[in-house]
């Protein structure tokens, strides 16, 4: 690995961060997180256009002084090209380009999903990074994914959501539960109080490796809205026991299909990413697995799990040494294949 200095900015949805890396090792990791979106339930995309907008430049000057390097010393820059919001994407790429061109450094797209799978191979991501091949559980917000990972730059996704991503069902359903967003880590926290075997929820029942969460948000509506004529206080009264038995039905309908794959391509090295990989119950299950099933596991640590520019500078190095630069014609794209 070359020593080489990178810096990667992401802007794909509400999170605008920058982060420096020398080799395989970060030398920062900057994020500003958008609280404004918590009054809406959601991400909205013009009020998260603006505040990159705000953002960026801090957060940039920020990840350098961590870093303690000068400017100068950047040997490339990597910026997220997509998927994601297409404005929010538009401030990353525009200030990449901008700042590539002031500096005279090589410009580095990055796909945000390749980007969360390679960020297994961040120094400090894992004791020792996966092997090749293996199966990677990509699961966020907006993508829920198994990718077969042959090689750094060949992935083959072998299953997909068909509706919702997990992470859209633990938010809707967060909700109906009347929980802020996001709703994911609220959720993760009361499941642990909870009785997860306290109330049954419908799951999908599809022959190959994709997946459907839109089933499970219909059934949690469906039984709450008739729990709640017998008794207005039932959410209330339930919250944990809710939570941990939503938690445990979204866990097994990931859980299943992933089995199903690492049995059927016979694959032991098998890894999760993406926001939803920080879920407490997730990682014990994968953990679970190490030893009833024999995999080789690995589950990043948490601030490469959610939206972060240390994946993005990971991905920008691994380019930078095969010589793969973008020019300055490059647009950001909302949608962005794998």
């Amino acid at each position: 690995m070359s020593d080489s200095i990178i810096l990667g900015i992401e802007s794909s949805c509400d999170d605008t961060s920058a982060a420096i890396i020398k080799g395989n090792s970060i030398l920062s990791n900057i994020a500003a997180n958008q609280e404004i979106h918590k009054e809406y339930g959601g991400v909205v995309p013009e009020l998260a256009s603006r505040a990159h907008q705000q953002n960026i430049i801090p957060v940039v000057e920020k990840s350098i002084l961590k870093a303690n390097i000068q400017q100068n010393a950047i040997s490339a820059i990597g910026f997220t090209r997509g998927p994601g919001l297409l404005g929010s994407l538009l401030v990353g790429t525009s200030f990449a380009k901008s700042l590539a061109m002031s500096l005279d450094v090589p410009l580095i797209e990055v796909n945000h999903l390749q980007a969360h799978i390679l960020a297994h191979f961040i120094d400090d991501a894992n004791p020792v990074p996966p092997k090749f091949p293996f199966l990677c559980l990509t699961v966020s917000g907006g993508h829920t994914m198994i990718v077969l990972v042959k090689d750094y730059f060949d992935m083959e996704i072998i299953g997909k959501t068909i509706d919702d991503a997990a992470g859209e069902a633990f938010d809707k359903i967060g909700k109906i539960f009347d929980l802020d967003y996001p709703a994911g880590p609220i959720i993760d926290r009361l499941a642990k109080e909870g009785n997860p075997d306290a109330f049954k929820f419908n799951k999908p029942k599809l022959d190959n490796y994709d997946y459907s969460f839109s089933g499970i948000k219909t059934s949690v509506l469906y039984f709450i809205q008739k729990e709640i004529k017998k008794n207005p206080d039932f959410i209330k009264e339930n919250m944990n026991d809710l939570c941990a038995s939503v938690q445990k039905c979204i866990i097994e309908i990931l859980m299943n299909k992933l089995e199903k794959a690492a049995k059927d391509l016979n694959i032991k090295e098998v890894a999760i990413a993406g926001g939803v990989s920080a879920n407490s119950a997730l990682r014990k299950v994968m953990q679970d697995n190490h030893e009833k099933l024999g995999w080789n596991i690995y589950i990043p640590k948490f601030e490469y799990t959610t939206d972060n520019a240390a994946m993005i500078a990971m991905v920008a190095q691994l380019k930078f040494e095969r010589g793969e630069f973008t020019d300055l014609r490059t647009t950001a794209i909302s949608k962005y294949d794998l």
